[in-house]
């Protein structure tokens, strides 16, 4: 490490309460933190625990007390409806702190919890932001979830009321939410009071009175709405992940942490200062766009870009290069998978000439591990530097990363780079061992994680001991496994449980395993990420029948993808369910789908001593073949 980095790094590692209250100064508090860790109750660890803010007054008001109003906070730009518009922070605090107060009118208070089930419009950002300044937790559900994923998380938040639109736009489609919406109240326990909906033009749909109204009746009495006081540690949202059950885990963040960690990203990370446009290319129901697009931009007082469209189709695989050319943006954040889209439609990058990009400085990347071509067949196109970094839902922002605002590292492809300030990142060896430099072995973070991570589960605090921080004494458990080499690089080479990286998005096999097990004609299964060029991991599901069943294969597997389709969403891109006669497994009956995984993606792999039958594995590379899953050799 370098000097400057290295003594920054440091500083945080060996005294992270002195590290963090400097970067606790750069925010508005109404009471100032005097108690900056609370360590008497690991691993429920408290940052800033006697301070009090509000998420809502540092994104939005705090700028505005500051004579910064008439700058521009928000850039939309839908190239699917052809809509474009701009927000200064003055007018988008108007429209935070008008349907705050509409909030308000329909019972919502302090600790309530709010569903955001909408697409990538302006409203969504109204919504949470209007969550935030009363107190109340919002729950953004992406809206390419199924009916049955959306009702899951309303009975775990036991959400007071439901804000969506009316539908989302696809490249060639439209999503209508309001039968998406309708089913998952139908088959949810727990039954929201009021649902708000936003009329899209040309799409409004019939409402229910009095128990569903629209964005614009909600308004009608409104009353612009001021800050509500919080405690640091209150919670400013729920966002569920993929659990390793088919039972999300709702992520909680505390507010006091987050304002202060994700502010001090966006200059040390980011390199972004106030004046500069930024852009995360991703949804707000994912975690980057929760961080990226909407809160750690608005803490920096910086613009944001807000864009409703896709990397290719819409109009073309020269989308994101008109975006940055139009709003001379500084640096994007979006998946790997969005570069490997926009070189398979254009290979040669003919569409980037027709742009002007000289304002453009830094490409990020993170959601999954970017390959070293797509690094530098967008390094070349680009002529800027393109950084893969590595973080979590969990963290809500990067463990490591090129900190380009601090020091700008060497790249080593295939590596995110090194830990960052905060992050005491080790390897754990299969013996319990701390790993040697280049020692393969589970990625762990030492106790206490960084501000603006999280400190439970909503409601769940045993699980979120017992799923993170009890394997490993005193660390959290990332289910990521890599090395560390003698340069303190950090190497992401695999998961440890069963969370797929699907195009950025994670999702859970055991998930769509026992919406298999659901069809009457199959008696057991396995699903298991392959590798795939464009969107990193394609699950593909391997169904073993009941005896006797006079159903076709052809049938059950189409059968089986509509389920996964209607139960799980679109989102899992999940295509392929291949009849075979037997799963591999061992002795003790654990199905091998780290060694089915090795044999699809055509890598080398051991025959396990434990195995039952090694006659299977080479029915099952048949069977691959024949899907063309696997090349014949």
């Amino acid at each position: 490490m370098s000097d400057k980095f290295s003594k920054i790094y440091d500083l945080s590692i060996k005294d992270p309460e002195k590290f963090w209250q400097e970067a606790a100064d750069d925010i508005f508090w109404f009471k100032k933190p005097t108690k900056i860790l609370n360590k008497s109750n690991p691993p429920f660890y408290k940052w800033y625990e006697d301070g009090v803010t509000n998420t809502c007054y540092n994104a939005l008001d705090f700028h505005i007390d500051q004579g910064k109003g008439n700058k521009t906070a928000l850039i939309y730009d839908s190239p699917i409806t052809e809509n474009k518009s701009k927000f200064t922070y003055e007018e988008l605090r108007s429209k935070v702190s008008k349907f705050a107060g509409a909030l308000k009118n329909q019972g919502v208070n302090k600790g309530d919890r709010v569903i955001i089930y909408m697409p990538m419009i302006p409203e969504a950002v109204v919504a949470m932001l209007a969550c935030a300044r009363i107190g109340a937790i919002h729950s953004v559900v992406f809206g390419g979830f199924a009916s049955n994923e959306l009702a899951s998380r309303i009975d775990d938040s036991k959400a007071k009321l439901l804000v969506t639109a009316s539908c989302g736009f696809e490249p060639g489609r439209t999503v209508e939410y309001k039968p998406l919406v309708d089913e998952a109240i139908k088959q949810a326990q727990h039954k929201i009071s009021k649902m708000i909906l936003f009329q899209r033009k040309g799409h409004e749909v019939k409402l229910n009175a009095p128990v569903e109204i629209s964005w614009d009746e909600a308004h009608a009495n409104a009353k612009d709405t001021d800050c509500v006081e919080m405690n640091s540690n209150e919670f400013a949202y729920i966002l569920y992940t993929s659990g390793t059950t088919g039972t999300p885990k709702g992520i909680v963040r505390d507010i006091g942490g987050h304002v202060v960690a994700l502010k001090w990203t966006m200059k040390n990370i980011y390199n972004i200062d106030e004046d500069d446009i930024w852009w995360s290319a991703s949804d707000i129901g994912w975690i980057v766009g929760h961080s990226y697009i909407v809160y750690a931009p608005l803490f920096k007082g910086c613009t944001t870009v807000l864009f409703e469209g896709k990397p290719v189709g819409t109009p073309d695989a020269g989308a994101f290069w008109k975006i940055i050319s139009d709003y001379k943006v500084k640096s994007l954040f979006t998946a790997p998978t969005a570069f490997r889209a926009i070189k398979k439609e254009d290979p040669e990058g003919k569409f980037f000439s027709k742009y002007n990009l000289s304002k453009f400085e830094s490409l990020f990347l993170a959601g999954e591990r970017a390959d070293p071509d797509t690094i530098k067949w967008a390094e070349n196109l680009l002529k800027v530097p393109v950084i893969d970094h590595w973080w979590q839902t969990e963290t809500s922002w990067a463990i490591s990363s090129n900190c380009t605002g601090i020091e700008m590292m060497k790249t080593k492809y295939g590596s995110a780079c090194k830990a960052v300030p905060g992050y005491d990142v080790k390897i754990i060896k299969s013996d319990q061992t701390l790993a040697k430099p280049n020692e393969m072995g589970d990625i762990v973070v030492k106790l206490p994680l960084p501000p603006g991570t999280f400190p439970t589960l909503w409601n769940a605090d045993q699980r979120y001991k017992e799923n993170y921080m009890s394997n490993y004494e005193g660390y959290y458990q990332t289910y990521d496994a890599g090395h560390i080499d003698e340069d303190g690089y950090i190497w992401i080479m695999s998961r440890t449980d069963d969370i797929i990286n699907v195009a950025g998005h994670r999702l859970s096999t055991g998930a769509i395993e026992e919406v298999l097990s659901e069809h009457q004609s199959v008696a057991e299964c396995a699903v298991l990420g392959i590798a795939d060029k464009l969107k990193g991991q394609l699950p593909i599901g391997l169904i073993v029948l009941k005896a006797g069943v006079d159903k076709d294969n052809e049938t059950i597997s189409k059968e089986c993808v509509q389920m996964v389709r209607d139960k799980i969403g679109p989102v899992a891109a999940f295509k392929v369910a291949i009849v075979i006669k037997r799963l591999p497994k061992t002795r003790s009956g654990k199905i091998l789908r780290g060694t089915i995984r090795k044999i699809a993606d055509n890598v080398e792999y051991k025959m396990p001593p434990t195995i039952d039958d090694p006659a299977i594995l080479d029915e099952i590379k048949e069977d691959l073949i024949k899907n063309n899953i696997l090349k014949s050799a």
